[in-house]
């Protein structure tokens, strides 16, 4: 079986979880804020607040930039869910913008365009959340410059992109947003097992944010309204939650930022890999924005389905049955039976809806092997009946 994206463990991550189970602390330890700073040193950011998943990372952020009842989030179709709940989890409405047909981001034209009606009927969104869709970059200087324009805030989930980069600087480093979202799920460029952290350059909401996910609660006297009882006094100065992340999964994390930058080169050789290797079959392949460096999370081609003569699922199914654990990113977020009886419907999002037709996530991760790619692309060559 060839998966369609898995971990890569070395003995020195494992070695790295062992010590903190032999050490003191298993959760609010030193291995937290360890971990935080690699993720600043590697996106040239200034805070970085590390959660248990991207889905909290993503919640806390919308709630650091207070939106609520009655504001309006927008986000792409083309993604997981956790991008467009969040807003919901907030009491916030939701709206999406379509998506661009050569790179499956967020589309900055429709984006103009959905922003110029939004501001005739008094809808303009309070956060925008570009999408760094399988680690390539949005054109976040557009969406940057429409924010200054239309007042609205920026939150990139950049959960597919730790070890991009955006016009040659890293993605997470504040340029074009205020704060960026990465995921250490398993499948992703380094994993912590589950994890998620939310960068910004600004101060307050870091602080926002690190309060909301323990409870709401500090022992910084600064913060409290009153003096402190004693040394074992704290204060619960807002609602939080228990988002926080374990020494374990920090640790793991830590020891995989190591070698981060070694896991996206190996990504770019296996995307040029495939792009000569597949370039004669009726798919379309990644296409990539000259100013963007994906990290390359995945490698999605899209089905040419007027020249093979068999369907979608034919080709979803066959793969599978040949040992190569596809997988489709995403069912776009509006066809979802939840947000269809909140009122979207189909043909809403067109570029969206027909990229699900044809998209395919073909095997992607840094340990794969030249063998295990060139059992894809044949299997992909007998399949779509085409002759090496």
């Amino acid at each position: 079986m060839i998966p369609y994206g898995r971990q890569s463990i070395s003995q020195q991550d494992i070695d790295a979880v062992t010590e903190v189970l032999k050490s003191d602390f298993l959760t609010q330890g030193p291995q937290v804020p360890a971990f935080e700073q690699s993720i600043i040193d590697a996106c040239d950011a200034q805070y970085a607040v590390a959660v248990n998943s991207a889905t909290s990372a993503l919640h806390i952020a919308c709630l650091a930039l207070e939106l609520g009842k009655d504001n309006w989030l927008w986000t792409t179709p083309n993604t997981f869910v956790a991008s467009a709940n969040c807003g919901l989890y907030c009491g916030a409405k939701i709206d999406f913008v379509d998506i661009d047909p050569h790179t499956y981001n967020l589309c900055t034209k429709q984006l103009e365009e959905k922003l110029i009606a939004a501001e005739k009927s008094g809808k303009l969104p309070k956060i925008v959340i570009p999408v760094h869709f399988s680690g390539q970059a949005c054109d976040m200087q557009a969406i940057y410059s429409l924010s200054k324009k239309y007042g609205f805030k920026i939150i990139e989930d950049a959960s597919h992109a730790i070890g991009g980069k955006y016009k040659g600087e890293p993605i997470g480093n504040g340029r074009y947003s205020d704060i960026t979202i990465f995921s250490f799920h398993p499948v992703k460029i380094v994993t912590s097992a589950e994890g998620g952290v939310a960068v910004t350059n600004k101060a307050e909401l870091a602080e926002k944010m690190l309060l909301l996910r323990s409870h709401g609660i500090t022992r910084d006297e600064g913060l409290m309204t009153q003096a402190m009882d004693g040394p074992w006094y704290y204060q619960q100065i807002t609602l939080g939650f228990n988002y926080r992340m374990t020494e374990l999964q920090a640790a793991l994390g830590l020891s995989q930022m190591q070698r981060l930058e070694t896991f996206v080169i190996k990504r770019h050789e296996l995307a040029s890999r495939y792009n000569e290797l597949l370039q004669n079959l009726p798919i379309t392949l990644p296409w990539q924005r000259s100013d963007s460096y994906s990290a390359w999370h995945l490698y999605v081609i899209r089905l040419q389905l007027e020249q093979i003569g068999i369907t979608h699922l034919d080709v979803f199914n066959a793969l599978r049955a040949a040992g190569i654990l596809v997988n489709l990113h995403y069912i776009p977020v509006h066809m979802q039976p939840y947000y269809q009886e909140i009122g979207f419907t189909a043909g809403q999002f067109p570029q969206a809806e027909q990229y699900y037709k044809e998209a395919i996530s073909i095997p992607m991760f840094a340990a794969m092997t030249d063998e295990q790619q060139d059992t894809v692309c044949s299997t992909l060559q007998t399949l779509l009946c085409v002759k090496s």
